[in-house]
């Protein structure tokens, strides 16, 4: 089982490449990876008190696999997104890979995006605001982005106080 040691921090360059596709075949790999993303997101929880969601990328794992754990848990799959809104909102981001920096970022606010669900089925979701923010952070972590190469300039960053 992989731990919050296992995180992959600012400046690794894995952070920095693109997943592969998880295939059919990968399959049987899917709910380890996902016991993987959701024990080092706990602890993350614990340690850190934030923490929705979690990219395979972000333990290594080059793999097309988010695990989101809000108030219902979603396994995605490969997605793809469909539609992005034009309008777009600024948020201050942070992410597991550096917990204590912020960084302002845009994001659109609204998101249309396929997937493949635990089972390998199609599935189709719109989120706006708040989830929308959240699944595109881990979508880019997907395609080898980092939300400090969003920043808006900068003045974007700021240190989280604990």
């Amino acid at each position: 089982m992989k731990t919050l040691r296992d995180l992959l921090l600012l400046g690794d360059p894995r952070l920095y490449k693109k997943s592969d596709p998880i295939t059919e075949q990968d399959m049987s790999l899917v709910s380890g990876w996902v016991g993987d993303l959701a024990n080092v997101m706990n602890e993350i929880r614990i340690q850190y008190k934030f923490g929705r969601g979690i990219a395979a990328p972000q333990l290594g794992i080059m793999k097309r696999l988010i695990y989101i754990d809000t108030h219902q848990k979603f396994i995605i799959i490969n997605p793809q997104i469909v539609e992005a809104s034009k309008e777009l909102f600024e948020v201050w981001d942070d992410c597991m890979c550096f917990p204590q920096l912020f960084v302002k970022v845009n994001r659109h606010r609204s998101i249309r995006f396929k997937y493949k669900d635990e089972d390998w089925k199609d599935q189709e979701l719109e989120w706006k605001d708040d989830m929308a923010e959240l699944f595109q952070h881990e979508y880019d972590h997907l395609e080898g982005v980092l939300c400090t190469m969003r920043a808006l300039d900068d003045k974007s960053f700021k240190w989280r106080s604990i």
